[in-house]
């Protein structure tokens, strides 16, 4: 199936105590481009999700978000630092008899100092953190996927009805191009009449010009060749996987075979074709570029 290059997936899982958010995103980008943005101290899940990521992404720029809090019964563990506030009371004490005056310390006055209390999170292995990132990670990838196969069903929709619009052009200049070479053949016959007169005209040398009018105008290679690369175009949407470079290369053929028939063109019918044909093929160029 053909993805789209835009996705976005976010899971939230309760794992060993931890509540870990994971998100995914990415937008269009010639390569894969990996970017994460983790919780401090957590630098070594950087690789570990750019090569979890690189199994499902071949291209676009991706950002992986995490957030992670440790929710789990006894994580914190609180001490009192005893000697520090033993150490001040006993100086306020020996101040207070010094100045004669009432020392009313109270162990409320005691909590708000920064030294008093001292608060430990529990330090989880580095193993057990991945393992729950990871599991986050695959919960957030699969809605990923999905937004990006649903965006390039649409895609690939898209192309495919401009495509066929372009073919419908094609068989027109198809029959068109014959009728061309037929006009130029009565216009010449004519003008020459009208230099001549009376004087018989030389069918030999007007068969001549109109077969020189004729190979100067044909296009019916540069048509069978954009049937072709169309049918190829067409090929790839259907086979789905990481085709965008693949569709971009002949989207370029497609242009190129259309500016030559635009150039042979000597038919305002087959021009105004060929600047429609064009118009569609730029469409399919922008978006083939959202196309992984």
């Amino acid at each position: 199936m053909v993805r789209s290059m835009t996705g976005f997936g976010r899971a939230k899982l309760t794992i060993d105590g931890l509540d870990v958010t994971v998100e995914i995103k990415s937008v269009n980008h010639r390569y894969f481009e990996f970017t994460s943005r983790l919780p401090r101290g957590c630098n070594f899940l950087e690789e570990k999700l750019k090569s979890f990521c690189a199994q499902y992404i071949t291209r676009g720029k991706v950002e992986a978000s995490v957030m992670i809090d440790d929710c789990g019964e006894g994580n914190t563990e609180v001490e009192v630092n005893s000697a520090y506030a033993a150490s001040l009371v006993s100086k306020l004490n020996k101040t207070a008899e010094e100045l004669h005056i009432e020392n009313d310390v109270k162990m409320s006055s005691l909590i708000l100092l920064p030294d008093f209390l001292n608060v430990k999170k529990r330090t989880l292995p580095d193993e057990t953190v991945t393992a729950a990132v990871l599991k986050a990670a695959e919960e957030a990838v699969c809605g990923f996927v999905e937004m990006r196969e649903t965006e390039g069903a649409r895609l690939k929709g898209d192309i495919n009805g401009r495509t066929d619009f372009i073919l419908k052009q094609v068989k027109f200049i198809d029959e068109r191009s014959p009728k061309t070479v037929a006009a130029y053949r009565e216009r010449l016959e004519k003008k020459i009449k009208e230099l001549l007169g009376d004087k018989t005209v030389d069918e030999q040398r007007l068969l001549t010009e109109t077969a020189i009018f004729a190979d100067k105008v044909a296009v019916a290679e540069e048509t069978v060749r954009l049937k072709s690369h169309i049918t190829q175009l067409n090929d790839l949407l259907n086979a789905g996987g990481a085709v965008g470079r693949k569709l971009d290369f002949i989207v370029q053929e497609m242009n190129r075979e259309t500016n030559t028939i635009g150039s042979k063109a000597q038919d305002a019918e087959i021009t105004r074709a060929v600047v429609d044909m064009k118009s569609e093929i730029e469409k399919i160029r922008e978006q083939i570029q959202n196309i992984e």
